[in-house]
């Protein structure tokens, strides 16, 4: 999927599937219910939440449908600078939910800031400098928590993705680089060393590791709350 040349189809297929796919594998269902939605109600006004590097857009769209549903006021941007991430985002469009083809850096140089900032499955394709701008820039874009999460490296999460992807598959890129992407992702240890102080990794479901920050924008509150 990273590779610009890739069969634009497949890429299109494998993208409208993620939307199941994250359903069953991404835990977010519960992450709302346990970290978004608190952080949102704790607010007591209307908030905006940032998902840096959205991809199709499947899991802003579903968080952004869980919130309404608790009556909760929201606007949530979905951020990526790949086009053809944000072609597959925009069909998704829905009230309430923005798309923007930005970076970090972009949402910095433009004064942006948020309540909330979260990611799914982008830490993977990282390198190591990456990784740290890439966790800086969220926490300085974040007036509240930051929260990462992504899958967690092992040979059992291989062995079930292998076979469970298998009836999903057919004409995407589900399989290929959903094993590349175990293969290249972390272990929580490993990614805590690699994100340092003050972000600590939690493992909030099977096969999956969470990074936990506060955020830094001004408005915020890093210096009167620790990560949770």
């Amino acid at each position: 999927m990273d590779d610009p040349d890739c069969d634009p189809r497949a890429l299109a297929a494998t993208y409208r599937r993620f939307d199941l796919v994250n359903r069953l594998v991404s835990a977010w269902g519960h992450l709302y219910r346990t970290r978004v939605r608190p952080e949102l109600r704790a607010l007591g006004r209307p908030a905006r939440v940032l998902d840096l590097g959205c991809g199709g857009g499947d899991v802003v769209v579903r968080l952004a449908a869980l919130a309404r549903r608790d009556g909760l006021e929201v606007e949530w941007v979905g951020a990526d600078p790949d086009a053809r991430a944000l072609d597959a985002a925009r069909r998704r469009s829905r009230p309430g939910v923005r798309f923007t083809a930005q970076g970090s850096a972009d949402l910095l140089a433009a004064g942006d800031a948020f309540d909330l900032v979260l990611s799914n499955h982008v830490l993977h394709h990282l390198d190591a400098g990456a990784l740290r701008c890439f966790a800086e820039d969220s926490r300085a874009l974040s007036r509240g928590a930051v929260l990462h999460a992504d899958i967690a490296r092992g040979r059992l999460a291989y062995g079930l993705y292998a076979v469970g992807i298998a009836p999903l598959a057919a004409g995407t890129f589900l399989r290929v680089d959903g094993l590349r992407s175990i293969r290249r992702s972390y272990r929580a240890p490993e990614l805590a060393a690699a994100l340092g102080p003050p972000w600590r990794v939690q493992t909030p479901a099977p096969f999956r590791v969470l990074a936990v920050a506060r955020g830094r924008a001004p408005g915020g509150s890093a210096d009167s709350r620790g990560a949770r």
